[in-house]
């Protein structure tokens, strides 16, 4: 289709159809992301009600599970990503949503490490490629000034797993069963309500745009016309899986969209898995425990929500990933570095830097890079294979949180911050670069364009194009 045959798009239309797929899409995709979290992160709860010695793990096993489960995390993502890519998310997303809804439930049935861990294995298969798979999927319905908000509303679910998490938690463990421990009925409640959700996504979630029945012909054409002025060069790509990944491997700007997402995920994979680990220095019970990581949660939540919605309000993302990066940063400072049993307000009052910095510099990064890609081919490799480097970041958190180093872990907490330093100084490195090129294109041709001046129906050349220019 040449967009240049459809008229305008009415502004009340376009709010129309984007409360659609809000609606339709974003809400049911966000609560399946609710559920992957509580699934993926519910050992940490599980552990405070005594899980770990119920099953008999001694020494370093706990921490054990936790690395062993990033391995195929990190390594399943683009292949199920490009599964995605080719027989639709609205197929496979369920199937996935399925599987580790019921993995979660069969984690109630196990009595030893071997079966938690043959369960956390293919916990991690099932769960690789939620997030790739899903940012792909919400970028050929949504243009890239509205991917960012999106995707943080939908990341914003994980976080608030955190929140959940505690909540549930509190409440479970306060519930007596006389042929269950708290921990069992857990996983058995959150499994439960994940295969629901499932079930829901099977029957809603459209394949694309135009095979969405709660949309007109008239309105499908708008979607179409919509994605070829700022979102993709074309509906359908015609590039190949294996042409996509020499391209992604060959180009120099890969190295910082991995390099930056490595780094990053290593204090968000600290925070994820170690929150109610961390709080738990504070000397609280365990139900109280669980109870004190729901408001730094939330409040992570929030400011992940915030920071998105106005990364895309500015059409802006390095600044945006900085702010955050720094206040996680500060957080793993002051906890390393202070007296946490003399300062406890103080101490509790980083967990909530850790949460408000930590959960949007990856969503912001995967959205920056999606927007700087728009084949749609190469737009899935590149950030199936991005977040599998963010995914990787877990196996140095889970193990440098060793249990040598309890109550305090400082080692883990230095090792984090390190790395949040080294994400920081990569964006401003790649950030700087996007608008000297910005500027040194605009100064050849004598004009001044942004991303938003150039339709990316005619960028098939990508940044060869002289009329590119980077969203930074």
């Amino acid at each position: 289709m040449d967009m240049h045959d459809i008229p305008p798009v009415d502004p009340k239309v376009e709010s129309k159809i984007l409360r659609k797929f809000d609606l339709w899409l974003l809400a049911l995709l966000a609560t399946m992301y609710l559920c992957n979290a509580l699934d993926k992160t519910n050992l940490g709860n599980a552990k405070t009600d005594g899980f770990d010695k119920a099953i008999g793990l001694v020494g370093n096993q706990y921490y054990q599970l936790i690395t062993a489960f990033y391995a195929p995390f990190c390594v399943m993502g683009t292949p199920i990503t490009i599964l995605i890519k080719k027989f639709t998310a609205a197929r496979v997303l369920p199937i996935m949503a399925l599987s580790f809804g019921a993995l979660s439930m069969c984690s109630a049935a196990v009595k030893n490490f071997g079966g938690i861990l043959t369960i956390r294995l293919l916990l991690a298969v099932a769960e690789a490629a939620v997030l790739p798979g899903t940012i792909f999927y919400l970028s050929t319905f949504y243009t890239r000034a509205e991917l960012a908000r999106r995707v943080g509303i939908f990341y914003a679910a994980a976080s608030i797993a955190g929140a959940f998490g505690g909540l549930i938690a509190y409440g479970v463990f306060q519930a007596k069963h006389a042929a269950l421990q708290g921990w069992q009925i857990l996983f058995l409640t959150e499994g439960g309500f994940t295969i629901f959700v499932a079930i829901l996504m099977a029957l809603i979630l459209p394949r694309s745009p135009s095979h969405a029945r709660f949309l007109s012909e008239e309105e499908k054409a708008i979607c179409e016309a919509r994605l070829l002025r700022d979102g993709t060069t074309e509906i359908t790509s015609n590039t190949t899986v294996k042409q996509a990944f020499r391209q992604i491997l060959t180009e120099w700007q890969t190295i910082f969209w991995f390099g930056i997402e490595f780094c990053l995920g290593v204090p968000l994979a600290s925070v994820s898995n170690f929150l109610p680990q961390v709080v738990a220095r504070l000397g609280y019970s365990t139900v109280k425990t669980n109870l004190y990581t729901v408001a730094p949660n939330v409040v992570g939540a929030c400011c992940l929500v915030i920071f998105s919605q106005s990364s895309d309000r500015f059409r802006e993302r390095s600044i945006h990933l900085i702010v955050p990066l720094a206040l996680t940063l500060i957080g793993f400072i002051v906890l390393g570095t202070i007296d946490v049993e003399a300062h406890i307000n103080v101490s509790y009052f980083a967990c909530f830097l850790l949460c408000m910095g930590s959960f949007s510099p990856s969503v912001l990064l995967c959205s920056w890079a999606a927007n700087n890609t728009p084949d749609p081919t190469k737009r899935a490799v590149l950030v199936a294979i991005t977040v599998g480097f963010g995914n990787a970041a877990g196996l140095v958190s889970s193990n440098v949180f060793q249990a040598k180093d309890e109550p305090k872990y400082i080692p883990a907490l230095v090792c984090s911050a390190v790395f949040g330093a080294a994400a920081i100084t990569g964006v401003a490195l790649f950030g700087s670069y996007m608008r000297i090129d910005n500027w040194r294109r605009d100064r050849q041709q004598g004009v001044r364009l942004t991303s938003k001046d150039v339709d990316t129906a005619k960028l098939k050349d990508g940044i060869r194009d002289p009329n590119w220019r980077w969203m930074y």
